[in-house]
């Protein structure tokens, strides 16, 4: 949530969108850039990212299954999200295929101990 926080300061949002409620944020998602999408795909990622990076260290032998759930809880989000939020199409499957489940299998990668 940082990320999206902090997206606002670094890429402000178009003139004229209200982002300060889920109604006005679907009301201007027409007005946002691509550059606009970059925070809440970063967001996704590197949320995804550090929950089955912590997964992985909490699970037994650092066995993939609790960072794959982790990975599927938030791709469950991300979809939900999409039914939410009119995003543009090209942003939706970039988002859902990228950010999630590729995200936990490298946050396993990452802290897995070589067998």
């Amino acid at each position: 949530m940082a990320l999206v926080q902090l997206s606002g300061i670094v890429i402000p949002p178009p003139a004229g969108a209200d982002t300060t409620s889920v109604e006005g944020l679907r009301a201007s998602l027409h007005l946002f850039e691509p550059r606009h999408f970059l925070f809440p795909f970063l967001a996704h990622s590197l949320g995804t990212l550090a929950g089955a990076a912590l997964a992985t260290l909490l699970a037994p032998l650092r066995s993939p299954g609790p960072a794959w759930a982790v990975g599927i809880l938030f791709l469950a989000g991300g979809i939900a999200t999409a039914f939410m939020l009119p995003a543009p199409a090209w942003f939706i499957a970039l988002d859902l295929l990228l950010a999630y489940l590729p995200a936990a299998w490298l946050g396993h990668r990452l802290l897995a101990r070589k067998a």
